[in-house]
């Protein structure tokens, strides 16, 4: 597990799960992204192809060296998506 990005606003994790191989090319990964609305103790956890072009969208975003603003109005797209609530264990 590995914290991206934290602000008043949002957190996103990045969490890499080692899954089961049966090949001799190495272990496979799987995962994906957590994404917590603070405000609305909201998250959603991305994986597969929803990840992949969840990750594409920050790159690109970090080439233009973006304010906090700016990152939290991207993960606010996100919002709509939220539907777990924020569970402290």
């Amino acid at each position: 597990m590995l914290m991206l990005y934290n602000s008043d606003n949002f957190a996103v994790v990045q969490i890499d799960v080692p899954a089961p191989s049966h090949d001799e090319s190495g272990p496979l990964t799987r995962g994906g992204y957590e994404i917590v609305d603070k405000f609305a103790r909201k998250e959603i956890f991305l994986e597969g192809a929803m990840a992949e072009t969840f990750k594409e969208g920050v790159e690109a975003l970090i080439e233009t060296e973006p304010s906090e603003e700016e990152i939290d109005e991207y993960l606010a797209r996100f919002a709509s998506l939220m539907h777990q609530p924020v569970v402290l264990h």
